[in-house]
């Protein structure tokens, strides 16, 4: 039987686009944010920068509200994916290049177009983050200033999710964080349905999202590779 009713967690605007790709499909879709993102505007240094690094669109959102935006746009832009270097150019960011990957190949883009650079890079990041693209390339012998954009902070557990959940309606769950699995279970088993929430197939964009839905003894799919793309085309 194909999967028709989807609960998307992620946070907006990003929850919107997802959305729409999965009703264009045929999926009904249950929009359940379990985060709000807030912009931050941190002090990202006088150095003279090689270049700037993302590993989400929500890094190059910021940018765009940042007060040095325009000096920002200037520097070439090394995004973890197509989607968060599309999300560049849409805020102005004309040299953005995508490394097609995970922060891993973002790291090897890197240090492969830079080797020999003496000149810091500018990692534009969020507040959680799940790998440590800052200190791989340390380990390269680069120097990198990490400047917190952005953050995301808990919502009340959605009341909709809860009755879908209580009543059996939903079929699915994608998630795009760990952390947003982590407030997934946890606001589950605190409203008492933790087994209702268990019982959906969950849709992981990576094994370290889907590990607190695995240690929940969860029915988890880790999508192929680590992006929206993937994770949709991973749904029955």
């Amino acid at each position: 039987m194909s999967i028709v009713r989807i609960a998307v967690t992620r946070p907006q605007p990003d929850a919107d686009r997802t959305a729409e790709t999965l009703r264009a499909r045929g999926h009904q879709v249950l929009l359940t944010p379990l985060m709000q993102l807030e912009m931050l505007r941190p002090d990202v240094g006088s150095g003279l920068f090689a270049a700037i690094l993302i590993t989400s669109a929500n890094g190059a959102r910021a940018a765009a509200a940042h007060p040095r935006v325009a000096e920002l746009q200037k520097l070439p832009l090394f995004a973890v994916g197509a989607r968060s270097a599309a999300a560049a150019r849409a805020a102005g960011f004309a040299d953005a290049v995508s490394a097609d990957g995970d922060a891993e190949d973002l790291a090897r883009l890197v240090a492969e177009r830079f080797r020999g650079t003496k000149a810091p890079l500018l990692y534009l990041a969020g507040a959680d983050r799940s790998g440590d693209l800052a200190g791989d390339l340390g380990r390269r012998g680069f120097a990198v200033h990490t400047a917190i954009v952005y953050r995301s902070v808990a919502l009340p557990y959605p009341d909709a999710l809860l009755q879908a959940l209580r009543r059996g309606e939903v079929d699915a769950v994608l998630h795009f964080s760990r952390r947003s699995a982590e407030l997934y279970v946890q606001g589950a088993v605190k409203a008492g349905v933790g087994h209702e929430a268990l019982t959906p197939a969950h849709y992981c964009l990576s094994a370290q999202v889907a590990e607190p839905l695995v240690a929940a003894r969860a029915s988890v799919m880790t999508a192929p590779a680590p992006n929206e793309t993937a994770l949709l085309a991973s749904i029955g």
